[in-house]
């Protein structure tokens, strides 16, 4: 293993971690966020005041990092900018694994002193060979290991998703709302300015970690383009890797300078770079959280065609618009299915006619289209399950409905994906939303997110 691999492997799994100069004014932000860290943890902080908020919270201080009586795999750096390049010199001769420079106000700023405190970081780093996050950056989020950069963040779940960020806040939101769906990283890494390390040098680790399925990476900028392709085109010939990439738009490449000094560079390059990859692209948060999800917890589509069921017949509309404006093919069913009355090859199909009040006879349903090679995925729209209805064509027995889903999902090689609002429009979706959760079906908001969702995730694991 090259050895810039072999150091970041020691800082991606720390036994020891010492955070320099947390202030009570921040509200010792990073001691309190690491006090779920399974290692030994050390403050380093020389001002007397700030001690006994220290202490207070169980934590030893030293004053240097030199006092520390063991080797330091991860420093949180949390110094004012014109401090941080004597605190990167002590980390050197301490032999530090890696730092995580946290301040802001180097190269993003284009202030003449920024840029030259960062570009003296980065010589000092890359002479003594040391592996640094940032600057103005939030560092590393390993849940495992109770390595966090927030107090809101999940720790003790063993994750499967690498998310490689410029952006702390990214990383958080991303941590939080994954989370919330059952989803945990492997790690998290947020870089900010990229000063050293930079994507490539965490898809490199990623696609050889053996805990990580998905990569995902939000980038504003490379110093490297042609270096960044080729650790994109590796790691996705390895495991899906999905990138949304921040400032596409002129205003959006102006704010990505501002924001990492990332010069944004031009969107259709970009996307022609990431095809050639084989690296699948999104627009946003959300996308790349229902990418992922996807990913995870269905199976990939062996072609486009797509069965629709809906439980309206307005439904079925909106689904069969919305699939086939994302790529899926809606086909005439090759095996008839039994509605109310008589045999049908209709597709999209209205469930209420289908299965009437008895759910049972969904698992017929289900094996009819299992068997239909004209059909590829299937994709439930369940908008009105969670609501107290009455008349025909009302399923009677929703954990019936489910339990057949979830044993299609288990036994079939078609993907299976649900749609269900959020609890805001419709107050019964709260329970179902947990349901499908608990059977770990892929669920979405809406139809159109449901349809992309499944094809990029498809398009990701495509060889």
């Amino acid at each position: 293993m090259p050895e810039l691999l072999q150091r970041l492997q020691r800082l991606l799994n720390p036994r020891v971690v010492a955070v320099v100069g947390d202030q009570r004014a921040s509200g010792y932000r990073w001691l309190e966020s690491l006090q779920t860290f399974h290692g030994r943890l050390y403050s380093v902080q020389g001002d007397a005041a700030e001690i006994p908020g220290i202490q207070e919270r169980g934590i030893e201080n030293v004053a240097g990092i030199a006092e520390i009586p063991e080797p330091v795999d991860y420093v949180v750096c949390a110094v004012p900018p014109e401090t941080a390049p004597a605190i990167v010199r002590d980390c050197i001769q301490a032999h530090v694994g890696g730092v995580a420079l946290c301040t802001a106000g180097f190269a993003e700023t284009a202030d003449d002193v920024g840029i030259r405190l960062q570009d003296e970081i980065v010589a000092l780093a890359r002479r003594g060979g040391l592996p640094l996050l940032g600057p103005n950056c939030l560092g590393l989020h390993i849940p495992r290991l109770g390595l966090r950069f927030s107090p809101q963040q999940p720790h003790g779940p063993s994750g499967s998703v690498g998310f490689i960020t410029q952006s702390g806040s990214h990383g958080l939101h991303f941590s939080l709302e994954a989370a919330a769906g059952g989803v945990y990283c492997s790690a998290l890494i947020a870089y900010g300015n990229g000063g050293v390390l930079e994507a490539a040098d965490f898809l490199d680790v990623l696609a050889r970690d053996a805990d990580t399925r998905v990569i995902g990476l939000y980038i504003e900028g490379t110093r490297d383009g042609r270096r960044l392709l080729a650790a994109l085109r590796s790691a996705a010939q390895r495991k899906p890797v999905i990138v949304w990439k921040g400032g596409q738009t002129e205003a959006g490449a102006r704010a990505a300078l501002a924001h990492t000094a990332s010069p944004a560079g031009n969107r259709a390059l970009w996307e022609a770079a990431l095809k050639q990859a084989g690296a699948v692209a999104v627009e946003g948060l959300d996308e790349m959280l229902d990418v992922v999800q996807t990913v995870l917890l269905s199976k990939p589509a062996a072609g486009s065609g797509i069965a629709l069921l809906a439980l309206s017949g307005g439904a079925a509309v909106a689904m069969a618009d919305a699939f086939a404006k994302a790529g899926w093919n809606v086909p005439v069913l090759d095996v008839p299915v039994l509605d109310a009355t008589a045999g049908s090859r209709q597709n999209p199909l209205d469930l209420g006619p289908v299965i009437g009040p008895d759910p049972t006879s969904l698992p017929r349903l289900l094996h009819d289209l299992d068997r239909d090679p004209n059909v590829h995925a299937l994709a439930l729209d369940l908008s009105l399950a969670g609501r107290d209805r009455t008349g025909a064509g009302a399923p009677t027995d929703l954990e019936a409905l489910l339990d057949a889903l979830q044993r299609f999902a288990a036994r079939s090689p078609k993907p299976l994906v649900a749609i269900v609002p959020p609890a805001h429009l419709d107050a019964g979706s709260a329970p179902l939303r947990q349901m499908l959760q608990e059977r770990r079906i892929p669920f979405f908001p809406t139809v159109a997110r449901a349809a992309t969702a499944l094809a990029k995730a498809t398009a990701a694991r495509a060889p």
